[in-house]
């Protein structure tokens, strides 16, 4: 036997098994994000020593290559930025939610039923699968060691039918995003709901699809899309991997060095991170609220780009405003976040929502 293959999910004892395997000298093929994603580097260091390979393209995005295109097809690319939605599930439930206004738990029922939610749902709708596959592709794609708790993250489970209605006016869909850009010298990871504009083709990736957008200095970009999920598209990934290493050993080729992985790139905090922001508040229905919240945004920097009023319920003697941002620094809107809420008049910030063009 020369190739292991693992598929059985989870830490431990994978991690176990894979580092055995390729101690004895076997090559490994597995799709395990986690294990990738928190103990790629030693893996990988290990397999150099022993002169083996280890292939891991079912751990991102099921049956769409993309692994591969990062450690080979782009290679001669600085990459700028990558945006994926590499979650089945939550795209899944944004999809009902957005086409047929369902809220977030009758959604997620329905993902239950048909097989695309594990009974408890945590990882996916919280974005933890969706941050290692990210450390993953960050790692691949700037050349420096990106862990699981490197990635800013949050998941789904506050977005309302409402948010869905209201973005659809504005001219966006929302999806839950993995984001992965050089900012300064540094690397910033975010898995997050945001507003992508109806016309770009991730808003258009809908079901349990998957895509990954890619820009390049010198290709653009380009798109990877296809399943992301699922045991046929799991099983054609680990068999392209499994077919590589066996037309290698058939042809007697040895194993191909992998590039440095850590070149010392910092993470870059989310707090300086500079966006546009989509607010929903519920405050009260009387004179003088908007400049309340105006006078707060501003002394923060914060210039609002428009405000419209969806709602207003007259017997709670509230209405419900959407103000979306100019670019802002997202420490600033925080803070303003805080101050809005100590306003007598805001009676709840019911969303909030990063604009990502």
């Amino acid at each position: 036997m020369d190739i292991v293959v693992e598929v059985m999910g989870g830490e431990e004892p994978a991690l176990d098994y894979i580092l055995k395997s390729i101690s004895r000298g076997k090559h490994v093929v597995t799709a395990n994000k986690e294990v990738m994603s928190r103990h790629g580097e030693r893996i990988l260091r290990l397999a150099r020593e022993k002169g083996v390979r280890v292939l891991f393209e079912a751990s991102v995005a099921g049956g769409t290559p993309i692994i591969a295109p990062l450690l080979r097809d782009l290679v001669a690319n600085e990459v700028i930025a990558i945006h994926g939605i590499i979650n089945g599930t939550t795209n899944y439930i944004l999809s009902r939610m957005a086409a047929e206004g369902l809220e977030f738990n009758a959604a997620l029922t329905a993902a239950q039923e048909l097989g695309f939610a594990e009974a408890d749902p945590s990882d996916d709708v919280d974005g933890v699968d969706a941050a290692y596959k990210l450390a993953i592709l960050a790692t691949l794609a700037f050349n420096t060691r990106v862990k699981p708790e490197d990635v800013y993250r949050e998941g789904i489970r506050r977005l309302t039918g409402r948010d869905f209605r209201y973005a659809g006016e504005l001219g966006y869909a929302i999806k839950l995003l993995a984001i992965a850009k050089e900012r300064d010298g540094a690397v910033e990871v975010r898995v997050h709901p945001a507003l992508v504009p109806q016309e770009s083709l991730l808003a258009k990736v809908s079901g349990a699809y998957n895509a990954v957008q890619v820009e390049g200095d010198l290709v653009g970009q380009v798109i990877f899309y296809g399943l992301g999920a699922g045991s046929l598209p799991t099983t054609s990934a680990v068999l392209a991997d499994v077919l590589a290493i066996a037309r290698r050993l058939y042809q007697g080729i040895g194993p191909v060095p992998r590039p440095t992985q850590d070149i010392g790139r910092d993470i870059a905090p989310i707090s300086q991170l500079t966006a546009r922001y989509y607010l929903r508040m519920v405050v009260a229905d009387s004179p003088g609220v908007l400049a309340q919240i105006s006078r707060v945004l501003g002394d923060l920097s914060i210039s609002i780009a428009s405000v419209i009023q969806m709602e207003a319920h007259q017997a709670a003697g509230t209405a419900e405003l959407v103000l979306m941002t100019h670019p802002a620094l997202e420490e600033s809107v925080q803070q303003a976040l805080w101050k809005t809420q100590e306003l007598g008049a805001v009676t709840e910030i019911a969303s909030f929502l990063r604009v990502e063009a």
